[in-house]
C-alpha cells in the first residue's frame, strides 16, 4: 500500500513538475481552424506535445472543414463580416478600405487580445499571416508586454503575378481597381517590413521567400509546409478508374495554369489511348475555382467528358481520397520577376505523403520543381509532350495491371512532416523565451 501511494504521488509531482514547466505563447492570426489554416492548426496540436501550450485570436470564417483541429485549443474569433449576398459584399468592401487606410481590424485584434492577456502569463508572441494583417496588432502587444515576437508569413505579395493577394474582384471602371490595389499594396509592404526589422525572428515557406525576407530582417527561417504524418500516409489503395486528382482553389491562371494538362488529354483522347468510361480528371474546388477551370478547359475540343467537378471535402476526408487517385496534379506556373514565385501549397506536401505519382503543371523551374526532383515524387511538366508522356505511361501500366505508384525517397519525404515543423518553430520558442 506504502508502494502504490509513493508511486500515486510520483506521480502527481511529475504531472505538476510538467504543468509548471509548460509555456505559454499567444498566436494572433489571419485564420484559424475550423474553417481553415491549416498551418497554425496542426502547429497548435504538436507543439501541445513539446511543453507549450497556443492561445490563439483570430477572425473568424465559415466552415468546418478542419474543425478537428481546434479540439483543446483555447481560441477567439473576431467576426468581421456578418452579412450575406450584396450587402455582405457592400460590408466586406467598406471594412477593406477602413483597415486598407486606418488599420480597423488590427486595431480591434489588438484590443481583445489585451482583454484576454490581462492578468496571465505569456512568453512569446506568435504571428501567422499570409498578407499583412494582424502583424501590427501583435507588433503592438510585443511592445507593450516586452515578449519576442515570431512573425510566421506563409505568403507576401510579392509572390502574385497579379492582384491575387486582394480576396475579392474590385472594381475596374476608370482604373479604381488598380488604383486601390496599389495603395494597398504599398501601404501593407511599408507596415509588413517595418515590423518585420522588429522581429525577433521571421519564419517562412520556401527558399524564395527567405531570399526575399532577409532583406528586412537576417533571422529569417524557413519552415515548409507540411502533412499530418497521423493522417496521410499510403494505403497501397488500386483505382477502379485511373483518375487524375486535384484539390485546392485556382486563384487566376497567371498563377496556376491547367493548359499543359488540357493539350495532354486532348492528344490522349485523340489518340483512343483513354475514353470517359476509364479515364477521369477530378477537380475538389470552389465554386469560383470550378467556373474559372471549366472555362479554360472550353477552348480544349473533346476533354470535357473527362472532366468531373466536385465540391471541398473536410480534410479528414482527403486521405482517402488521395489514396484512391492514380495521379495527383498540382497547379503552378512559371516563376519570373512579376511572379508567381515561392508557392508551396499543403496540398502538395499532403500529395507526397501519400505516395501516388505527381504531376506539376505547368513546372515553375523553382523551389516546387526542386522538392519534386529531390523526392523523386514525379514530374513537373514544362511542355503538353512531357505531360502527355507522364500520363500515358502512368495509365498504360494502370489499364495492364501493374503498379503505378512510383517510390519517393520517402527519408526526403519526412522532412515535410507537421512534427519536424512543430520541431523547428519550438526550437525558435525555446532560445526566444
Amino acid at each position: 500500500m506504502m508502494k502504490m501511494l509513493a508511486e500515486d504521488e510520483s506521480t502527481r509531482r511529475d504531472a505538476a513538475n510538467r504543468a509548471s514547466a509548460e509555456k505559454t505563447i499567444l498566436i494572433l492570426c489571419d485564420i484559424f481552424p475550423p474553417a481553415f489554416g491549416p498551418r497554425m492548426g496542426y502547429l497548435c496540436k504538436y507543439i501541445r506535445q513539446m511543453g507549450w501550450k497556443p492561445v490563439v485570436v483570430t477572425e473568424y470564417a465559415d466552415g468546418e472543414h478542419f474543425s478537428f483541429l481546434t479540439k483543446d485549443v483555447e481560441a477567439l474569433y473576431l467576426r468581421y463580416y456578418a452579412k450575406k449576398g450584396l450587402a455582405g459584399r457592400i460590408e466586406w468592401a467598406v471594412t477593406f478600405l477602413c483597415d486598407a487606410l486606418f488599420g480597423c481590424k488590427d486595431r480591434r485584434m489588438y484590443r481583445e487580445a489585451r482583454k484576454l492577456m490581462a492578468g496571465r502569463r505569456f512568453d512569446l508572441i506568435l504571428c501567422s499571416t499570409y498578407r499583412t494583417f494582424p502583424l501590427s496588432a501583435a507588433w503592438r502587444l510585443a511592445r507593450r508586454t516586452g515578449l519576442p515576437l515570431v512573425a510566421d508569413l506563409r505568403d507576401i505579395i510579392e509572390q502574385y503575378a497579379g492582384n491575387e493577394f486582394i480576396d475579392h474582384s474590385l472594381p475596374e471602371a476608370f482604373g479604381i481597381g488598380r488604383l486601390i490595389a496599389s495603395v494597398f499594396r504599398r501601404r501593407s509592404l511599408k507596415t509588413r517590413n517595418r515590423i518585420l526589422r522588429d522581429a525577433a525572428c521571421v519564419a517562412t515557406v520556401s527558399p524564395w521567400h527567405v531570399s526575399v525576407l532577409k532583406t528586412y530582417n537576417a533571422n529569417t527561417r524557413l519552415i515548409y509546409n507540411g502533412y499530418d504524418p497521423e493522417l496521410f500516409l499510403p494505403s497501397g489503395t488500386r483505382a477502379g478508374t485511373f483518375s487524375i486528382t486535384y484539390t485546392g482553389r485556382l486563384i487566376s491562371l497567371a498563377m496556376r495554369d491547367p493548359g499543359l494538362l488540357f493539350q495532354a488529354v486532348r492528344r490522349l483522347a485523340a489518340e483512343n489511348v483513354i475514353t470517359p468510361g476509364t479515364f477521369r480528371v477530378r477537380w475538389y474546388v470552389d465554386g469560383k475555382s470550378k467556373a474559372l477551370i471549366a472555362r479554360a478547359a472550353e477552348e480544349y475540343a473533346g476533354i470535357a467528358a473527362f472532366m468531373e467537378y466536385h465540391g471541398y471535402v473536410p480534410a479528414t476526408e482527403v486521405p482517402a481520397l488521395l489514396n484512391g487517385s492514380s495521379v495527383l496534379l498540382v497547379l503552378a506556373n512559371r516563376s519570373g520577376a512579376d511572379g508567381p514565385n515561392g508557392v508551396m501549397t499543403t496540398k502538395f506536401f499532403e500529395y507526397l505523403a501519400v505516395g501516388k505519382p505527381i504531376l506539376c503543371v505547368r513546372g515553375d523551374g523553382g523551389c516546387l520543381e526542386e522538392v519534386i526532383s529531390r523526392t523523386r515524387s514525379g514530374l513537373s511538366a514544362h511542355s503538353a509532350d512531357e505531360a502527355y508522356g507522364f500520363i500515358r505511361e502512368h495509365y498504360l501500366r494502370w489499364r495492364d495491371g501493374k503498379p503505378c505508384d512510383d517510390s519517393p525517397d520517402w527519408n526526403e519525404v519526412r522532412k515535410f512532416s507537421r512534427v519536424e515543423q512543430a520541431r523547428q518553430f519550438v526550437e525558435i520558442f525555446n532560445f526566444l523565451s
